[in-house]
């Protein structure tokens, strides 16, 4: 059965992509039209920080969780958000101008990828330019171009200034991230921002800093504190990008070797994949941490690597119509395997425990039981139940035929969880 599952792919339901880039559209149409309406002030400089922002645009990375940054572009636009001066000269340039140059870096970095045939995305763009804009009202006006008291002060209190505008600009940044995560991805928002923060400080914060450091060195320094300062973020980026890499390319190996169920016929083509996905939209639901859910897709990719060692292939590869020990076994041999490459052992264990039973009778809840293990268990019973491109009836059928086992095989918060996301997919 393949289901349109409620996460970034169905684009009806992401109103908090469509607010927050109707928002950044609606700043930047304001702040060009006022922008054009006088005089660019200081050209020179702005060209500057514009061909830094846009480059830093072109040279963007993914990063792990589906997120895009843009390191050295962000710490460019930062840097001119918080320019008191250039050299000896003070600036002049009003916060409408920081947006609109970040809209239109934005929009030239963006043409080299169009070329190349990726589709732009329209969420981190859109919250680097509200990010652009809180940077820039929150220190432009309060330095006045040179005329304010914060111009009188000395030099360490505008660099506390700074640093505290670069901050609110962090927790500003985490909180918007995980709005549209939460939004996205059906996520509790807490559980979304706690994955937001720890994601802002691994990169956000070498972001910040460079952009107080250009800023403050621009001072002395004037064009020569865009590369001295930019080329340490560029190094650190490319670490990133390295991490990134080593993290895809683990996963397709996963990937890959989930497959070799299929190509034995000992599972239907396709049926991991299906399961992963699935448990990863129950997962979000329900709560769990970003390192819980990459544990909860590699184990749901591997869960079924027991049956290779049967002599017969269970018809269609459906384990839910063999008996409870034989599915205990196929998960133990399964584990077993993955216990080979000794740095899956938290993996290895949701794998064995995905037979086991979410209480038995006359006990409580076992509470040492993964909940990785009992999304698989339900979401995995569920595709045993609905073969591929069966009517949406058939899916109602097999939440009603789970309902039934939820006294004590299947965890019914994750039955409930399942049923939503069948009801929203409408096939």
């Amino acid at each position: 059965m393949t289901m349109a599952l409620p996460t970034r792919a169905r684009s009806t339901e992401m109103r908090g992509t469509a607010l927050v880039a109707s928002a950044a559209v609606l700043l930047v149409l304001w702040s060009v039209v006022l922008t054009a309406g006088e005089h660019v002030h200081q050209p020179v400089i702005a060209t500057a920080f514009l061909v830094l922002v846009a480059l830093g645009e072109v040279v963007r990375l993914q990063l792990p969780g589906d997120r895009e940054a843009a390191p050295v572009g962000a710490a460019g636009i930062l840097a001119y958000a918080l320019l008191a001066r250039f050299g000896t000269q003070p600036t002049t340039y009003p916060a409408t101008q920081v947006i609109a140059l970040a809209a239109v870096a934005v929009l030239l970095g963006a043409v080299p990828h169009v070329l190349a045939g990726r589709t732009p995305r329209v969420d981190e763009p859109a919250r680097r330019i509200l990010l652009a804009a809180l940077a820039a009202y929150a220190f432009r006006p309060a330095w006045n171009g040179g005329q304010s008291w914060l111009a009188h002060q000395p030099t360490w209190v505008l660099a506390l200034v700074m640093l505290g505008v670069a901050v609110l600009v962090l927790l500003a940044d985490a909180v918007l991230a995980a709005f549209l995560r939460a939004d996205r991805d059906r996520a509790p928002y807490l559980i979304s921002l706690r994955d937001e923060l720890r994601a802002v400080l691994a990169l956000g914060s070498a972001v910040a800093a460079t952009g107080v450091l250009i800023a403050l060195a621009a001072q002395v320094m004037a064009f020569w504190a865009l590369p001295v300062f930019c080329v340490p973020l560029l190094l650190t980026q490319m670490s990133f990008r390295r991490y990134s890499v080593i993290r895809a390319t683990y996963l397709q190996t996963i990937r890959s070797l989930s497959r070799v169920t299929e190509l034995g016929g000992y599972t239907e083509t396709g049926h991991a994949q299906r399961v992963s996905e699935l448990s990863l939209a129950v997962g979000r639901e329900l709560g769990m941490r970003e390192d819980e859910l990459l544990e909860l897709e590699y184990a749901a990719l591997m869960h079924d690597l027991g049956q290779l060692s049967l002599t017969e292939p269970v018809p269609g590869g459906a384990t839910i119509m063999v008996d409870r020990g034989e599915q205990r076994r196929i998960a133990e041999l399964g584990a077993a395997v993955i216990r080979e490459a000794g740095v899956l052992d938290r993996v290895a264990l949701v794998v064995a425990r995905q037979a086991d039973p979410y209480r038995r009778p006359h006990e409580t809840t076992d509470e040492t039981l993964p909940l990785a293990s009992r999304i698989i268990k339900v979401v995995n019973a569920f595709e045993d139940l609905v073969p591929e491109g069966a009517e949406y009836s058939r899916g109602l059928d097999a939440i009603e035929r789970l309902r039934l086992g939820m006294a004590y095989d299947y965890d019914p918060r994750v039955v409930e969880t399942l049923a939503r996301i069948v009801r929203r997919s409408g096939r």
